[in-house]
């Protein structure tokens, strides 16, 4: 009996441990800054559509790069790698390239997510300029053939 009482706690804390790598799994969930002055500066006001879009926009190839590292430095952990989501979040590639998939977007990076008094996501417009976030929309939009 005592031996079963022994295995059950040892158990028990091996589960903690366990889960108490999970817990940490995402790592620093802190929006890492982004280099945009290669791109044109568009202001405080935000812009109600995607200024980088399209391959024949000056700034779309730029854009692409610097969404692509943006977004792996800070939307990857959860929405997943290459913009492909692994479950925790919504597939972003899913939206909409036109106005109402950036009114979505807007709404979310400037808002972000909380559900129950729980942070499912920043507030990102918090912690990254208006460049850096059109750049990561340009970039997810960029990796929708990959749907």
């Amino acid at each position: 009996m005592a031996k079963q009482k022994v295995l059950g706690v040892a158990a028990a804390a091996m589960t903690c441990l366990m889960l108490s790598g999970q817990v940490m799994a995402h790592g620093d969930v802190t929006p890492q800054a982004v280099e945009t002055g290669s791109l044109t500066v568009l202001g405080e006001e935000w812009l109600d559509e995607n200024p980088y879009r399209g391959t024949d926009n000056k700034d779309y190839a730029e854009a692409v790069r610097i969404g692509d590292s943006a977004y792996n430095q800070n939307c990857a952990r959860c929405h997943g790698l290459e913009a492909i989501s692994g479950g925790i979040a919504p597939d972003l590639r899913e939206l909409e390239s036109d106005f109402d998939g950036d009114e979505w977007f807007v709404y979310r990076v400037r808002n972000g997510a909380v559900r129950d008094g729980a942070v499912y996501m920043p507030r990102m417009a918090d912690h990254l300029s208006q460049e850096a976030l059109w750049a990561i929309r340009t970039y997810i939009e960029s990796r929708r053939d990959q749907m």
